[in-house]
C-alpha cells in the first residue's frame, strides 16, 4: 500500500487574478490563453496595470495536490518558494488543504513566482509569470521515501523551464520506477509542448513517464499537425494511459486499443478556467490510484474541473468530495 496516493511536483506560484477586456490584452502584448514567462521589471509593470485582484496560491502541480486532498486523497508536493509573504501565503495554503509539504525554503532572493492572470469576459486566463524562486528546485529538494511511498508521481511540463528541475525530475522517476511506482505529466501548455516537444515525445517513448495528461491544443502540438484523430493515436501509442481534455466536450481516455470519451458536466456560467486542467488531473488520478474505472476516472476529472471554472481562483471553495458524492461517484 502507497502511503500517499499521489506526489505532485511543480513550480510553486501564487497567482494574482483580475479580470480585463481583451482589449488590455492586445494593448499589452498578452498572448490570449498562454503561459506568458516574464522577468522581474515586466511582472512589477503589469501589476501596477491590474484592476483589483485577488491573490491565491496556484501553480499547476499545487492545484492538481490540493484538488486531490480535496475529494479525500491523500498527496505531496514539491516545490520552492522564498522567505517572504508570498511564500508563507503559499505553505499555508497548501497545509491547510491537507497536503503533505515540506521542502525547504529559497532565501529572500529571488522572491516567491508570482503569476499575473488576466480573466477576459469568456473566461478564458492569459497568464503572466514570473517564476522567482521555483526555479531553484533541484535534486536536493527530492524526499525519496516520499517519492517511493506514492503511488504515483505527478509533474507539470512547465518544470522543463527550469534547468535544475529537470535532475529532480528525472530522480524521481528513478526511484519511483525502482519502487514499482508510476510516473505522470500534464504538457502544461502549447508553447511549453512547442520548446521541448523531442523532450517530451523522448519521457514518454522511453518508459520515464507513464501517465500523460494534455488538451487538444497540446497534443496537436506534441505532434506537429491539425489532424486530431492522427494526434491521438500518436499519443495512445507513445504512452501507457493518456487523457485529452477538450473543455465543453468533455475528454478523451486511451489506454492502449482502448478509448473511452467522457461528457463534461453542463456548467451554467464559466467564471475563470484557471485551474481547470489541473482538477481534471487531480480528479483522474484520485479516481486512478483507487483503483476506479477508466469512464470514472474521467467523470471525476470532469467533475472537479467543472466546479473550479465556476469561481475565481484554481483552488476549489465547493467541497470536491461532497460533490462526487453528490453525483454518485464517490
Amino acid at each position: 500500500m502507497a502511503k500517499f496516493d499521489v506526489l505532485t511536483v511543480g513550480n510553486a506560484i501564487v497567482d494574482i487574478i483580475a479580470r480585463c477586456e481583451d482589449s488590455f490584452l492586445s494593448d499589452n502584448e498578452i498572448i490570449k490563453g498562454a503561459m506568458n514567462l516574464i522577468d522581474a521589471d515586466r511582472a512589477e509593470l503589469l501589476y501596477t496595470k491590474m484592476g483589483p485582484a485577488v491573490e491565491a496560491s496556484g501553480g499547476s502541480a499545487g492545484n492538481t495536490a490540493a484538488g486531490i486532498a480535496g475529494l479525500g486523497g491523500k498527496a505531496a508536493y514539491f516545490g520552492k518558494v522564498a522567505e517572504d509573504q508570498l511564500g508563507v501565503i503559499f505553505q499555508h495554503d497548501i497545509r491547510a488543504q491537507g497536503v503533505h509539504y515540506v521542502t525547504k525554503p529559497q532565501g529572500s532572493n529571488p522572491p516567491t513566482a508570482r503569476s499575473m492572470i488576466f480573466v477576459t469576459p469568456d473566461g478564458e486566463r492569459s497568464m503572466n509569470t514570473y517564476l522567482g524562486a521555483c526555479v531553484e528546485l533541484g535534486p536536493e529538494d527530492v524526499e525519496p521515501q516520499v517519492v517511493a511511498d506514492s503511488a504515483v508521481t505527478y509533474f507539470e511540463g512547465y518544470l522543463w523551464d527550469p534547468p535544475r528541475a529537470k535532475e529532480a525530475i528525472l530522480d524521481c522517476a528513478r526511484i519511483a520506477h525502482e519502487h514499482g511506482r508510476e510516473v505522470s505529466m500534464t504538457l502544461s501548455d502549447p508553447f511549453c509542448v512547442g520548446r521541448y516537444r523531442a523532450e517530451f515525445l523522448d519521457l514518454m517513448r522511453s518508459g520515464t513517464v507513464d501517465i500523460v495528461f494534455a488538451n487538444k491544443q497540446e497534443a496537436l502540438s506534441l505532434y506537429e499537425t491539425e489532424d486530431f484523430e492522427l494526434a491521438l493515436t500518436s499519443i495512445a501509442k507513445d504512452c501507457k494511459l493518456a487523457a485529452v481534455t477538450l473543455s465543453e466536450e468533455g475528454a478523451i481516455l486511451l489506454r492502449g486499443n482502448e478509448r473511452v470519451k467522457i461528457d463534461a458536466y453542463s456548467v451554467p456560467d464559466v467564471v475563470d478556467t484557471t485551474g481547470a486542467g489541473d482538477l481534471f488531473a487531480a480528479g483522474f488520478l484520485y479516481g486512478y490510484t483507487h483503483g476506479r474505472s477508466l469512464a470514472d476516472c474521467g467523470k471525476l476529472g470532469c467533475l472537479a474541473a467543472a466546479i473550479v471554472i465556476q469561481q475565481i481562483g484554481p483552488r476549489p471553495m465547493e467541497s470536491l468530495n461532497a460533490a462526487a458524492v453528490r453525483e454518485g461517484l464517490l
